[in-house]
């Protein structure tokens, strides 16, 4: 109903001229606490790595109008308006950082590209993520295995090496039988193969759920992403399932949401103007494509939790803000490529 939109399309551009968001507004970090004693507002500023320290002011709510892509840090002394800079971001330890939240306050900003070269790319092609910055700093790479019973996908810290065998595997991304469930793990064992304490047991990082609509997969879909809660030292609880009875999809389904965060995708609006379904990804995504999202929390939607949008065939861009890392950002968007769901 139209009036929904209007509401919505109000909403959008009320939001845009509120001040930005300096009056102490409850901190985002705060939504994803679970474990321990609520955060104290000051420990929790401190506790982002000291290497973004310089960029911790940076507000992901302003809206960001222009696409300057490379964000050169000379324009910074424009009025709040502009599209921050990327920061700089350090990668010193690759495995370290692709496991590791993003900084409070810090929007990581970067590009994911699918190669379909090669004999059987078209089927299993190879996705790439780099930081979409001047350096274009390598950090994953993902490709499907190809005798898996279900849709499983190997990601690695080398982009030459995508063996589930080799020291670069960082975590892997497995659907259900129907293409419709995801759960995403680390480079842990497999609980068959625990030690005494279970402390080499694998970590579930996410679960996405793809709900069909009317349409099928045709219309905006629907995705619930399920990721652990942070503790008081802003740190992902660990979950590591004895089984896969105990797993972040069971828990979701049997309402058992300890130490659990649910997330959506920020339902898009329709435009009568262009025929389609929009959301504002601020100059980030320039293709249409029902691939297309943005991930919130239901109790501030305006804090972006991850974009992930075309911006050529096969290129696209994918933002995360704390409490996500690089492993869970990059397994979420690859979970909207996968066959079952490409039925554009």
């Amino acid at each position: 109903p139209p009036a929904a939109t209007g509401s919505d399309e109000e909403d959008d551009s009320d939001s845009s001229t509120k001040p930005i968001r300096s009056e102490k507004k409850k901190n985002p970090a705060s939504l994803f606490q679970t474990g321990g004693d609520p955060p104290k507002e000051k420990k929790s500023k401190k506790k982002a790595p000291p290497k973004a320290a310089e960029s911790e002011d940076e507000t992901p709510e302003t809206p960001q109008k222009n696409s300057n892509k490379k964000g050169k840090g000379k324009k910074s002394k424009k009025p709040k308006e502009e599209r921050p800079p990327s920061p700089i971001i350090e990668v010193d330890n690759l495995e370290e950082f692709v496991l590791r939240p993003a900084p409070q306050g810090v929007t990581i900003k970067c590009r994911v590209t699918r190669d379909k070269k090669g004999m059987d790319r078209g089927l299993y092609p190879t996705y790439y993520l780099h930081l979409d910055n001047d350096k274009k700093v390598f950090l994953l790479a993902g490709r499907k295995r190809k005798k898996s019973k279900t849709s499983n996908y190997l990601i690695s810290i080398d982009p030459t090496d995508l063996s589930r065998g080799g020291e670069n595997f960082i975590g892997k991304l497995r659907s259900n039988l129907m293409g419709t469930k995801f759960t995403v793990f680390d480079n842990g064992a497999n609980p068959d193969r625990a030690n005494a304490d279970w402390s080499n047991v694998r970590q579930e990082l996410s679960a996405v759920i793809y709900e069909t609509n009317v349409l099928g997969f045709k219309g905006p879909r629907k995705m619930t992403v399920i990721i652990p809660g942070m503790n008081a030292d802003n740190e992902r609880v660990p979950i590591r399932p004895r089984n896969d009875n105990d797993g972040l999809l069971m828990r979701w389904q049997n309402k058992n949401m300890d130490n659990v965060i649910e997330l959506h995708n920020k339902a898009p609006v329709w435009n009568d103007e262009t025929q389609s379904y929009v959301l504002n990804f601020h100059g980030r995504v320039t293709h249409a494509s029902v691939k297309n999202f943005q991930i919130v929390h239901g109790s501030d939607t305006d804090y972006i939790v991850m974009q992930f949008g075309r911006v050529a065939d096969d290129a696209f861009t994918m933002d995360y803000n704390y409490p996500l890392c690089a492993v869970q950002a990059f397994a979420i968007a690859l979970s909207s490529f996968d066959g079952k769901l490409a039925c554009e």
